[in-house]
C-alpha cells in the first residue's frame, strides 16, 4: 500500500503533529480583509531624468542585476522603441542591442529612413534576468513603469519589439497584437502603439522579415500622417 501511495505522489506517510481531520475550517474574516488596505504601487519619479536614474539603481528589481544600459537616443524624433531587456553583452558595452540583433535593428530603422540618433530606445526590464526572459511576476509592474516612461517621453508613436514587451503594454501576445494600432491611454490623450518581432527572433526566423516590414510600413503611416 505504501509503495502504491509513493507512485501516486504521496511524499510523506506520517506528520510530526496530530491533525483534526474532521474539524470544520473557520470562515475567513471578510470584514477584516475589507478594512485592510491593499499595498499601493510605488510612486515613480515625475521626470524622465529621475525615472532613468531610478531604473538604473540595482536596489530596484535586484533580480535584474546591476548592469543596466541606459535608454539612448532623442525625444525630438517622436518615435520610441521598447525592447524587452538588454542582450547578454549589453551590460558590458553599456549600450542596448549592441550585438548582431542590434545591427539588424539598425537595418530596420534605415529601411524607414531612421537611425538610432532619431529615435528613443529603452528597455522594458532595465537589467537582464538570470533566466534570460522576463517572468510573469515582473511583467505587470514593468508594464506600469513602461507606461509612465512613455508618458514622460510623449512620443508620436511607440514600437514594441517582441512578445513580452507587447504583452506588458497591450495585454495580448504579439501574434494577436500585430496588424493593429493599439492606443496607449495617457493623461491628456493617447499614443498609438505598433507591435513587431524582436530582431533576435528575426535572426532565427528570417522568413518573417516580410511581416516585420509590414509592421514598419504601418508605423511610417502613423508618423507621416
Amino acid at each position: 500500500m505504501l509503495s502504491w501511495w509513493q507512485l501516486a505522489g504521496v511524499d510523506i506517510t506520517v506528520d510530526d503533529a496530530p491533525r483534526q481531520w474532521l474539524r470544520v475550517p473557520e470562515a475567513p474574516n471578510r470584514e477584516a480583509a475589507r478594512l485592510t488596505p491593499a499595498p499601493s504601487p510605488q510612486t515613480l519619479p515625475a521626470t524622465l531624468e529621475g525615472l532613468v536614474s531610478w531604473l538604473n539603481s540595482a536596489e530596484n528589481f535586484p533580480s535584474l542585476g546591476a548592469q543596466r544600459p541606459a535608454p539612448s537616443g532623442t525625444l525630438a524624433g517622436g518615435l520610441m522603441l521598447l525592447t524587452d531587456m538588454p542582450d547578454a553583452d549589453d551590460g558590458v558595452t553599456g549600450t542596448l542591442l549592441a550585438g548582431t540583433a542590434g545591427r539588424l535593428l539598425d537595418a530596420m530603422l534605415a529601411a524607414i529612413g531612421r537611425d538610432r540618433a532619431s529615435i528613443y530606445l529603452a528597455p522594458l526590464a532595465p537589467g537582464r534576468p538570470a533566466i534570460g526572459r522576463i517572468g510573469p511576476e515582473l511583467e505587470g509592474e514593468l508594464g506600469r513603469i513602461a507606461r509612465h516612461h512613455i508618458a514622460l517621453v510623449r512620443p508620436r508613436a511607440v514600437l514594441t519589439l517582441g512578445d513580452a514587451t507587447t504583452r506588458a503594454l497591450t495585454g495580448v501576445n504579439l501574434a494577436q497584437a500585430r496588424g493593429s494600432i493599439h492606443p496607449i491611454n495617457l493623461d491628456g490623450g493617447t499614443i498609438p502603439l505598433i507591435a513587431t518581432f524582436h530582431p533576435r527572433f528575426l535572426l532565427q526566423q528570417p522568413a518573417r522579415k516580410a511581416d516585420a516590414w509590414a509592421d514598419l510600413r504601418m508605423l511610417v503611416e502613423i508618423l507621416t500622417a
